[in-house]
């Protein structure tokens, strides 16, 4: 049986002495849960434990559980790769966007987020150690993106998330966040709202706070491993 509540309070642990070893305030990283492909019986049991942000990656799934829970005080961050048949839900459903990866994207969430709701968050997504496989804007490419999304009316720009490949060390972990936090500061020259860093999940999270985290994401950790599930696309 998971014990999600213990499960948080370990993952909290963690964060608190992560920004204690980086002299910094533990409340300046938000952790976001990740539970795709967890039931809302799972959330709800999180949200009793105080849990507000919560991570997801396809957009049925997610969207299903936004109406489940029908809870204004959760804040709801879409975290998946992005088709361009699913901006609408995103737009109308989620607060926050992590994946955005090209301003075709940008522009279709712009254009149908809903008048009557906030501006919809977005980060950039950045293919910190440009690989092939893996989505996200080149870093050379980034300012670029940023100024052009900065620009669209329902849409604010916060800041930016990576995935970079993974590393054995402390060390060798830092060195990608550690890239990714130059290129916010160059990139907050010029877009003077981003102030966010999506970095860092369960293997990660320490070298992702010593180098400026503001948002974690973990999964795992928090709700155990992820089971499989018979009803779900897990292409969408």
């Amino acid at each position: 049986m998971i014990r999600v509540t213990e499960n948080l309070t370990s993952v909290r642990l963690e964060l608190e002495n992560a920004a204690e070893l980086a002299s910094r305030n533990p409340d300046e990283s938000t952790l976001i849960a990740v539970s795709k492909r967890h039931s809302v019986d799972a959330i709800r049991e999180a949200v009793g434990a105080n849990q507000r942000h919560f991570g997801e990656n396809f957009v049925a799934e997610g969207v299903s559980k936004i109406e489940a829970l029908a809870d204004p005080s959760l804040v709801w961050h879409f975290i998946g790769a992005i088709q361009s048949n699913k901006t609408r839900a995103i737009a109308t459903h989620f607060d926050w966007v992590h994946t955005v990866d090209r301003i075709k994207i940008a522009r279709r969430l712009s254009e149908q987020r809903p008048e009557e709701l906030p501006p919809l968050q977005v980060c950039l997504q950045v293919n910190i150690d440009n690989e092939p496989q893996k989505a996200g804007v080149n870093v050379d490419a980034a300012l670029s993106l940023a100024q052009q999304v900065h620009e669209l009316p329902r849409l604010q720009l916060r800041g930016l998330m990576c995935l970079p490949r993974p590393r054995v060390t402390l060390d060798e972990q830092r060195q990608p966040f550690a890239r990714m936090h130059a290129l916010a500061a160059t990139i907050r020259q010029y877009v003077a709202d981003v102030d966010q860093l999506s970095m860092g999940m369960s293997a990660d999270t320490r070298a992702a706070i010593l180098e400026g985290s503001t948002m974690v994401r973990v999964g795992t950790a928090i709700f155990g491993a992820r089971p499989e599930t018979q009803h779900q696309n897990l292409k969408e």
